[in-house]
């Protein structure tokens, strides 16, 4: 597994908010060690038996543990909110806000790089370990232990692709969801790094989507270096028409780059099995694992 794990101890950003709530309570459902919650003027309430303190600051000097940070602030205050963070010293923060602006997430982004800091989204369904610890928005119950890693930029395909291989008996070592904007905190690439260094993880499944060049980068980047484990790729919006928008902010076809056909053609060339459905990403990761 990568990322989080049983001693990954929590901090909910923005926990009194209704995703937050909700979703706290979801997480410590799923056993997460969630320590504290930080809501500014909300100090001295307590969520889900989870005491709430007026920033981050404040939490760790009670918390000391805590090394993980999940983000449920709206987009107009949530730079500031990842900001305090990455200052407080906290090392993964999982941004799960929608719609902040382009230029704020390059700044705070660059500013946590410069930190040290792993940042995973912004717009993302988070990270799960089965078994050890969920921190992020998708449905527990779908994943159990085993040996595929997963990356994507998708959610709902993230949960239909998992549920496939949980059938299967494969399981998964990890789920990251990276989110679907133009700028993410942790790329592909750098996912499939921590992916080949963990011992628990077999094979690895990549589901893409149109818009950007993410996928044609992370292919290249496997044909130049090579990868030791199995990869099988799966890239969503082969019926997208150019230049409009679906779904997602990345996922927009612009002068040739960024289609469906251009990112299976790249991992093709690169070696990677490329499946047409969800359900031939199983019959690939039979095969190779």
């Amino acid at each position: 597994m990568i990322l989080v794990d049983k001693n990954t101890k929590v901090l909910v950003q923005g926990i009194t908010g209704r995703e937050g709530s909700f979703h706290t309570k979801a997480m410590l459902d799923y056993g997460t060690k969630i320590l504290a919650g930080v809501t500014p003027g909300k100090g001295g309430q307590s969520v889900h038996g989870v005491p709430v303190y007026n920033s981050v600051e404040e939490a760790l000097a009670e918390h000391p543990g805590i090394n993980t940070s999940i983000v449920f602030v709206p987009a107009p205050y949530a730079p500031d909110a990842i900001y305090e963070a990455v200052d407080a010293g906290i090392k993964l923060i999982v941004v799960i806000t929608e719609h902040i602006p382009l230029h704020d997430e390059l700044r705070v982004i660059s500013y946590a790089r410069l930190k040290g800091v792993r940042i995973i989204g912004p717009n993302c369904p988070g990270v799960i370990s089965p078994g050890e610890a969920k921190v992020g928005i998708m449905p527990g119950h779908i994943f159990e232990k085993g040996v595929v890693g997963i990356v994507s930029r998708s959610g709902t395909l993230t949960y239909e692709i998992a549920h496939l291989i949980t059938k299967a008996r494969l399981g998964q070592s990890t789920c990251v969801g990276i989110g679907g904007d133009p700028i993410v905190g942790t790329d592909f690439i750098e996912i499939l790094k921590l992916f080949e260094e963990d011992k628990e993880t077999k094979a690895v499944v990549v589901i893409g989507e149109i818009g950007g060049t993410m996928e044609e980068e992370l292919a290249q980047w496997i044909k130049k270096r090579g990868y030791t484990k199995p990869v099988i790729a799966y890239v969503a919006g082969k019926t997208a028409p150019p230049g409009k928008r679906m779904g997602h902010a990345g996922a927009i076809i612009t002068m040739g780059m960024g289609t469906a056909s251009s990112k299976v053609k790249t991992f093709e060339e690169a070696g990677v099995a490329v499946a047409k459905t969800p359900k031939e990403v199983i019959d690939l990761l039979l095969k190779k694992i």
